[in-house]
């Protein structure tokens, strides 16, 4: 037997060609009945017959993809970003194809141009820095482009969190625990999270009347559990701070680490607050105190932004709400710690 063609379909479903391959193609939902549609399916799924999403695109000019790039795959936050994006686009007749640019600005640039090559519809994008040339000229371009948890200087709308809420959250907390020297590490520069969350913290101890010393902020090159470790051992051995506000999770991971070789307990010697509430954040030895931020519905929100952008319909930027989880990592200052500021 021949390769199945939807000739094939459509004659053992009863029905005209044309309308065979609209009841099968995801991306024009509701154009034909529900009794049709299924009657298709059926006939196809008894054939064996499998679409060509090839052929359907050169039909079409449609592809029914959208490109996603994420900085780092193995960092903990972005798998339950990527399943809130794959199941609202699947919902919607959509693919997603994914990479990582492993924090790498010319990979970042070549795999937006394996997007083009591939007739993607829309993008999102994750990986963005401040002044970041490859988004840029595809924004200028006109094809709907989505920011996923950082922003660019382009116009396209993005999905953020409230950082300044959840970082003000995080120091209340520590300060309310007597607390008045804490440190900051800070992520890498010219990332819009980066400087959110640092200036979220100068506030918070702002209001809450001390003074930041410069000493108390270390910066980390990535948002890495090594690069944590690193900075975090910078910052203990200064031997100033009470507590420390990590800028993600991971960071706060490589703390941990600093904290033991140091012979440092968790929280009886330093608190410690991470931002994200990654997975298996609950399991660590202690369980870790952190800023929530719903990583699926902020990948369910981008990927409904990047679908309303193809469907030529406006859109705004959305910022979601996070809350501050206490677990063991945090505790009172100790007695001999409590200095004036």
């Amino acid at each position: 037997m021949g390769r199945l063609t939807i000739k094939d379909v459509a004659r053992a479903a009863g029905v005209h060609p044309a309308t065979a391959s609209r009841a099968l193609n995801p991306l024009l939902p509701g154009r034909i009945s529900r009794e049709t549609t299924e009657r298709v399916a059926r006939a196809a799924a008894e054939l064996g017959y499998i679409a060509d999403p090839v052929g359907r695109s050169l039909r079409t000019q449609r592809s029914g993809t959208v490109g996603v790039l994420v900085p780092d795959l193995l960092n903990p936050f972005y798998p339950p970003v990527l399943r809130g994006v794959q199941n609202e686009l699947r919902e919607n007749g959509f693919e997603g194809l994914i990479a990582s640019t492993d924090n790498d600005p010319g990979r970042e640039a070549e795999l937006l141009d394996v997007f083009r090559a591939r007739r993607c519809e829309g993008y999102l994008i994750a990986s963005a820095t401040r002044r970041d040339d490859a988004i840029s000229a595809l924004v200028a371009e006109g094809v709907p482009v989505v920011l996923i948890n950082r922003l660019a200087d382009v116009a396209a709308p993005s999905v953020t969190s409230d950082d300044a809420g959840g970082i003000a959250q995080a120091v209340r907390h520590l300060t309310g625990l007597g607390h008045r020297r804490i440190g900051h590490l800070t992520g890498p520069a010219g990332i819009s999270v980066t400087g959110a969350r640092e200036t979220a913290y100068r506030d918070a101890l702002r209001e809450a009347d001390i003074t930041p010393a410069r000493s108390w902020i270390v910066r980390a090159g990535h948002y890495t559990a090594a690069a944590g470790e690193r900075a975090g051992k910078t910052l203990l051995d200064r031997g100033e701070v009470t507590a420390v506000l990590a800028g993600n999770d991971m960071l706060a991971i490589g703390c941990y680490a600093a904290l033991a070789e140091r012979g440092l307990r968790c929280p009886e010697d330093v608190s410690l607050v991470g931002v994200n509430n990654m997975p298996l954040a609950e399991w660590l030895r202690p369980p870790l105190t952190t800023v929530a931020i719903d990583q699926e519905e902020l990948g369910a929100r981008a990927a409904r932004l990047v679908l309303a952008r193809i469907a030529d319909l406006p859109v705004a930027d959305v910022a979601l709400p996070t809350r501050l989880i206490v677990r063991g990592s945090t505790g009172p200052v100790r007695p001999a710690a409590h200095h004036p500021t």
